[in-house]
């Protein structure tokens, strides 16, 4: 079992940056691949960016470029530093690792951009 808990959402302005973090707790030494999705109201959960074990990282065409993730796997955290905040980045996010292939999830976090 993986327990994740989010923290750094909140209202920004237009061009503004945050930063979320994802604290993994429970099974971690099993974790491979982690990352953020997000879902915005009525619309289906999309994924925003993914990092694996190893390095390797993945991002959605529409936050390339602005979004970085990042993981220190010596504080089992997970990070994504949002850089240019749009209106449409307006979600809650979630994080997500996957640990022996199940997919376990976060509570979420809000985060709304005003323009």
């Amino acid at each position: 079992q993986v327990y994740l808990v989010e923290s750094g959402g909140g209202l920004v302005q237009t061009g503004g940056s945050l930063r979320l973090s994802c604290a993994a707790s429970g099974s971690v030494a099993s974790i491979n691949t982690m990352g953020w999705y997000r879902q915005a109201p009525g619309k289906q959960r999309e994924l925003v960016a993914v990092i694996t074990s190893g390095g390797s990282t993945n991002y959605a065409d529409s936050v390339q470029g602005r979004f970085t993730i990042s993981r220190d796997s010596a504080k089992n955290t997970l990070y994504l530093r949002m850089n240019s905040l749009k209106p449409e980045d307006t979600a809650v996010y979630y994080c997500n690792v996957k640990s022996l292939f199940i997919n376990y999830w976060g509570q979420g976090t809000q985060v709304t951009v005003s323009s």
